[in-house]
């Protein structure tokens, strides 16, 4: 069933248990008896047929649950003539199944708030000029234009006479751009980050990179074992002792009515609402602090959660060039060396250009408008700043600027660092150090992460060795896994299965399918691709890595909420089932007693909205 087809029947459940439950009671109190039974029979026959096919799909996928209670419940008060006993356990019934729906359709409409990525369309060299054409009409061979801040669209190699920069950071985990000459391949979900650039086709759309990590979320997703209710793991022996203690209370009276009274009480509607209601208010403690969790089985695998597997770049780094040092090499100062370099780079729409130029606007420099620039992409740029001459770029053009000498080696450069050299006047001027800093909260993130219950905590990423193993000794991981492919990283999730439950946080398309695979995916969804953010199970809408284990706290208590509120009801019912068994209690007795549990233990379950949600948001 379509998911709003299935939200309006519970809509229209509810409604009508509600009405019946109404008219029949109104009936009641105005001495008209008949259109009082009619009203609540009718009611309940309609919530009972709806519950009959739902239980009959459920058998068909082997599983047997409490709603097996509530169906002999209502089929009972119909054939022994207690329609309000019915009713009210209709009502209950439709009202548990109505806030499970309502748990669901809130998260799925957070998710207009995410950014799609998948392009649906390329330009194409044509006889007649540029066309636009859809990305199954693309073939091996076609040339493509990649506007600026396009994303390639399909598989592809760089003709002669034309250079690419790329951010590669949502295929690769590679944080800064990188450049790509004639001859070299480009892969399609990377994003033009340069000046607009010809792309020779040579994989149709279907086959191609980006569609290839699109199936393996698919893939992962068919194979994770659905979330089962937490309900139903008491089912089954609530159901055999509910059965049991029926016939048993019908055979020793002689009266089916006996059991019927039996049976409505053990309606398990502290199971079918209280649960609900904790992990709605879970969900919704969530999405206040910025974590998006799309359904309450999700909530409940992150309570669960023991293994904690990070994604590097944009997830524990902030996932953008920042300028880390200056390294003059001549007798051009520090900061007339920045104010030089940013503001040539005005002209330029580099990446790296545009974190110099906010560098310097940060330190009050006063930048000046270049003249006579003359740029080739993906090298650098060339102009007079004030009545200075200026190179800044890749070696090879300020080596050619200064006659063949280039700025000093720097050996301590950090690893994974992106040097920009700069030129003035002919001579060499100094490096600019360029690097992907680590997030400030990441640190404190992984503690209290460790704190939440966490016991183990592994850096994958597809970024270099070198990097990788820096950050992870920063951050005092317990492995890392570096130069990871998508297919690796699913690996990776499945290896460390042994260990416990799995969460993955990632944030770009080559954590998609890890993200799929992972017992709980999280997705940093603030900049991260919508091919993440999909796969996963939740999302976090604030690009803030402490969120991540406040939000499994917030799932810990509602989960154990929960818990306390499955127990507390079950205990109340089953003594309740005791005293109906022994006659102390009528059907319509049974059902009042029932609705006063429910009570209790939703109130109970009410709590996840309050308490201690703040402070875990706070000390996360």
């Amino acid at each position: 069933m379509a998911v709003g087809g299935e939200k309006a029947q519970r809509w229209l459940l509810l409604a009508v248990a509600a009405l019946g439950l109404a008219v029949g009671l109104g009936g009641l109190a105005l001495g008209a008896a008949q259109v009082a039974k009619w009203a609540l029979s009718l009611s309940t026959a309609v919530v009972l047929a709806a519950l009959l096919v739902d239980i009959a799909q459920s058998l068909r996928r082997g599983d047997v649950g409490l709603d097996l209670v509530a169906a002999l419940s209502m089929g009972g008060a119909l054939a022994l003539d207690e329609p309000l006993a019915g009713a009210v356990v209709a009502l209950m019934f439709a009202g548990g199944e109505f806030l499970e729906s309502f748990a669901q359709g809130r998260a799925r409409r957070e998710m207009t708030t995410l950014l799609a990525r998948v392009p649906r369309s390329a330009a194409r060299h044509g006889p007649e000029g540029l066309e636009e054409v859809p990305l199954d009409e693309i073939r091996p061979g076609d040339r493509l234009l990649i506007r600026r801040g396009e994303v390639l669209p399909v598989d592809g190699d760089i003709p002669a006479g034309t250079t690419a920069v790329l951010d590669e950071s949502a295929i690769t985990g590679e944080a800064l751009p990188v450049r790509r000459t004639a001859g070299e391949s480009a892969l399609s979900g990377t994003t033009n980050a340069g000046e607009a650039f010809d792309l020779i086709a040579t994989r149709r759309a279907a086959e191609s990179t980006y569609a290839g990590i699109v199936r393996l979320i698919e893939a992962a997703q068919r194979s994770k074992a659905p979330m089962a209710r937490l309900a139903d793991r008491w089912s089954l022996a609530f159901l055999v002792l509910t059965l049991v203690l029926a016939g048993a209370a019908w055979w020793l009276a002689q009266d089916p009515r006996r059991a019927l009274a039996v049976l409505v009480v053990a309606t398990p509607c502290p199971l079918i609402l209280a649960v609900p209601v904790a992990i709605i208010a879970g969900v919704s403690r969530a999405a206040r602090i910025g974590v998006l969790v799309k359904n309450g089985g999700a909530l409940e695998a992150m309570a669960r959660a023991r293994v904690l597997l990070l994604d590097k770049t944009g997830t524990l780094t902030e996932g953008r060039a920042r300028l880390a040092a200056i390294r003059p090499v001549g007798e051009v100062e520090k900061a007339e060396l920045l104010r030089l370099a940013a503001s040539l780079d005005q002209a330029s729409g580099h990446v790296l250009a545009e974190a110099l130029v906010a560098e310097a606007h940060a330190h009050g420099l006063e930048l000046e408008t270049p003249r006579e620039v003359r740029e080739e992409p993906g090298v650098g740029l060339v102009g007079e700043v004030g009545a200075r001459r200026v190179a800044i770029g890749a070696l090879s053009l300020v080596a050619a600027e200064a006659g063949g000498a280039g700025p000093l080696a720097l050996p301590d450069a950090p690893p994974g660092a992106a040097l920009v050299n700069v030129a003035v006047d002919g001579a060499p001027a100094g490096v600019l150090v360029f690097n992907d800093p680590l997030r400030t909260d990441a640190a404190a993130a992984l503690r209290a992460a460790r704190h939440s219950g966490i016991s183990r905590v592994v850096l994958v990423t597809g970024d270099r060795a070198e990097v990788a193993e820096e950050i992870g000794r920063a951050l005092g991981v317990d492995a890392v896994l570096a130069e990871c492919t998508p297919q690796e990283k699913v690996t990776a999730v499945r290896a460390e299965r042994r260990n416990g439950p799995v969460v993955m946080v990632g944030d770009g398309v080559n954590d998609a399918p890890a993200l799929a695979a992972a017992d709980i995916g999280i997705a940093m969804g603030a900049r991260g691709a919508a091919a993440s953010s999909e796969a996963a199970d939740a999302v976090v809408l604030v690009d803030r890595l402490d969120r991540v284990p406040a939000a499994m706290r917030i799932a810990r208590r509602a989960r154990r909420i929960a818990l306390q509120s499955v127990v507390a009801g079950i205990g109340l019912s089953t003594a309740a089932m005791l005293v109906a068994a022994a006659g102390w209690l009528s059907p319509v007795q049974g059902a009042v007693v029932q609705e006063m549990i429910d009570i209790a233990v939703i109130l109970n379950a009410l709590r996840a909205l309050q308490g201690d949600a703040d402070e875990a948001a706070r000390k996360s």
